[in-house]
């Protein structure tokens, strides 16, 4: 039988400065002779409401002086092209390339280099020697090989160097090479809330006893608001960071005025690893991850943030691994504890498991949240975009920083706010009005303001893995 749809979650969950008829019983009609039996203490339905975990737990946070975040990331340390083209016939000694990769102006190959050239359809190869530089883009071989070149003229072919070779009593390497450096940046964003109340209504005592994730309580309602305020305010500096997108030339943000940041979904999305299968099921699926992992930067231990659904794929494949077959069988489910007996609790879930690397699984809420991403669409083939997880290599990677000027250790993922000496918008906070023991202005009400500037910086994100859909 299907699990039912009702009671759905509230996707408004009060956050007005006065109890609403939606939230609360309105029946108390204290002129009858019977009164109600109340509870006066607010029932905490939902549990703890907020989301933010997911950075305080991966990253940190850090001063920054300006309106941009610059810093280097390495290239890559060997050099390979990977759309060569050979202007010469099967079989011919030598041969003229010209490399057509997308964005290479001037080839990284000198006189003297040996090579591994390899069609890039048949995988045939020739191991060859450079013997010139004819221009930016092109290279002239000798093959090593007796036959030739091993593939037909205009044949696209994969190029790395694996060393060199010269004569004797000759001169050494014409040229050097200059290490390759990325520059990334991004820009912090203002983000800013507010919380009013007016003087009548803070002397208006009530009869519930409300009470925040944060610990306060009281019967004075607009408490539980302002209180709730600042909760939210935390969650959107975390979401913010994640979910931030530039505003692209034209837009209507960038027309506003806007600027947009790059957050994490977006920065993964962009130049990190992408699973668009859903999510991966089988150890054969987990193998191509760690395979493109290989291929990076090869950090040996991550930790993946997942939604319900991934966390159960994943105890899923390694119970299977384990013997349990799916039927039930109370002798099949060996894994989580030893010695199982009918009086024993079975743990059926997993917290990590080892495959190349180390790969620690840890529920993400925000993920879950049915108010936030967890309310989106997870039906497969249809749910396009939704993500369901997010790999992030542990530790701290080495950078240059452009404004700091040297070389420093930051973590992978972690949020830069602007701060001086005489401002601090890391998370600013504060009160105005006449009421609430404000008196600033002739305002008969309280406003409490919030707002903080700051950035998400994605150091190595060819190391992150994103689990989506499509």
């Amino acid at each position: 039988m299907a699990l039912l749809s009702s009671p759905t979650f509230a996707l408004q969950p009060a956050a007005e400065q006065v109890a609403l008829s939606t939230n609360y019983i309105t029946n108390f009609n204290f002129l009858n002779q019977y009164l109600p039996d109340t509870y006066e203490k607010e029932f905490e339905r939902y549990g703890n409401r907020s989301i933010a975990s997911f950075l305080r737990m991966v990253g940190a946070e850090m001063p920054s002086t300006s309106d941009q975040i610059k810093w280097a990331e390495q290239g890559r340390l060997h050099i390979k092209y990977t759309s060569c083209t050979s202007a010469a016939a099967a079989g011919a000694s030598t041969a003229t390339f010209t490399v057509a990769d997308s964005g290479v102006t001037y080839v990284a190959i000198r006189i003297g280099q040996t090579l591994m050239i390899q069609n890039n359809t048949s995988g045939v190869f020739n191991k060859a020697i450079v013997t010139a530089v004819p221009s930016a883009t092109t290279f002239t071989v000798a093959y090593y090989e007796a036959a030739g070149q091993a593939f037909a003229v205009s044949t696209a072919c994969t190029v790395f160097i694996y060393g060199s070779e010269f004569k004797k009593g000759t001169n050494g390497m014409v040229g050097s090479l200059e290490a390759e450096d990325d520059i990334f940046s991004n820009n912090p964003i203002i983000i800013k809330d507010k919380y009013a109340v007016n003087g009548s209504d803070m002397a208006q005592i009530g009869w519930v006893e409300v009470t925040t994730e944060n610990g306060a309580t009281g019967y004075l309602w607009y408490l539980k608001s302002e209180h709730e305020t600042r909760l939210r305010f935390e969650d959107y500096l975390e979401t913010s960071m994640i979910e931030a997108v530039p505003a692209a030339t034209g837009s209507g943000a960038k027309t506003a005025g806007m600027m947009g940041s790059e957050g994490v979904f977006y920065v993964v999305n962009l130049r990190g690893n992408v699973w668009g299968g859903g999510t991966p099921t089988t150890l054969p699926d987990w193998d191509t991850i760690v395979s493109r992992l290989d291929k990076q930067g090869a950090i040996e231990e991550n930790v993946v943030f997942v939604n319900r659904g991934l966390s159960f794929d994943i105890d899923n494949m390694l119970a299977t691994l384990n013997g349990f077959n799916g039927s039930g069988a109370a002798n099949s489910a060996s894994f989580g504890l030893f010695d199982n007996d009918a009086e024993m609790a079975l743990n059926l879930g997993f917290s990590g498991f080892r495959r190349g690397y180390d790969f620690y699984k840890s529920d993400w809420k925000y993920l879950n949240d049915p108010t936030m991403r967890g309310g989106l669409n997870t039906t497969a083939g249809t749910a396009t975009g939704t993500i369901n997880g997010l790999l992030v290599p542990a530790g701290s990677t080495t950078v240059y920083d452009q404004i700091m000027g040297k070389n420093a250790k930051r973590p992978f993922l972690h949020v830069r706010y602007r701060a001086s000496e005489a401002e601090d918008r890391r998370y600013k906070t504060w009160i105005t009005g006449s009421a609430g023991g404000a008196s600033n202005s002739d305002l008969d009400a309280m406003e409490v303001n919030f707002l903080s500037e700051r950035a998400v910086c994605t150091l190595g994100a060819n190391n992150f893995v994103l689990f989506r859909y499509g």
